[in-house]
């Protein structure tokens, strides 16, 4: 079978970054107290970013980094013969899955020229673990969509 980035490379990307992008919404509507407020309101000032395009944008120049990160996950999740979902592989692998996700997005954040999405992010990084763990069965559904295709 093919990569991650393989199977993602072959979906529409339009469609995908569309796909994307609902799940960011989605879970990040689903945050709830004090962190929830603030993980909305860094949220609202990013978005309204590039035109309101700045999700879009990051969602499409994140995928491919994202994909490779995830490849070695899905090497194994492969090569057990993909039983279960890889929804499910994610969770059973959500430390190695959110440091590799992680390490691509705190990469990027270094290099940002914009300040406001510097300041942004860092403000919202110490808490970063826990919403990326807590967004892979998203990210396995998403991903099982694609690779059934």
């Amino acid at each position: 079978m093919s990569s991650l980035s393989e199977v993602l490379q072959a979906a529409e990307r339009t469609k995908l970054v569309d796909d994307v992008v609902q799940v960011i919404e989605g879970e990040v509507s689903r945050k709830s107290g004090i962190t929830g407020l603030a993980l909305k309101g860094g949220y609202k000032v990013v978005r309204r970013l590039k035109g309101g395009r700045m999700i879009h944008l990051a969602a499409n120049n994140l995928l491919d980094d994202f994909a490779k990160a995830l490849d070695p996950v899905w090497d194994e999740y492969v090569a057990a013969g993909g039983s279960g979902s890889f929804a499910q592989h994610l969770q059973r692998n959500e430390r190695r899955a959110a440091d590799a996700l992680l390490a691509i997005t705190d990469g990027r954040a270094a290099k940002a020229e914009t300040p406001v999405i510097k300041k942004t992010y860092q403000k919202l990084r110490g808490q970063a673990d826990k919403h990326v763990i807590e967004a892979l069965p998203a990210v396995g559904r998403l991903i099982d969509r694609y690779a059934s295709k």
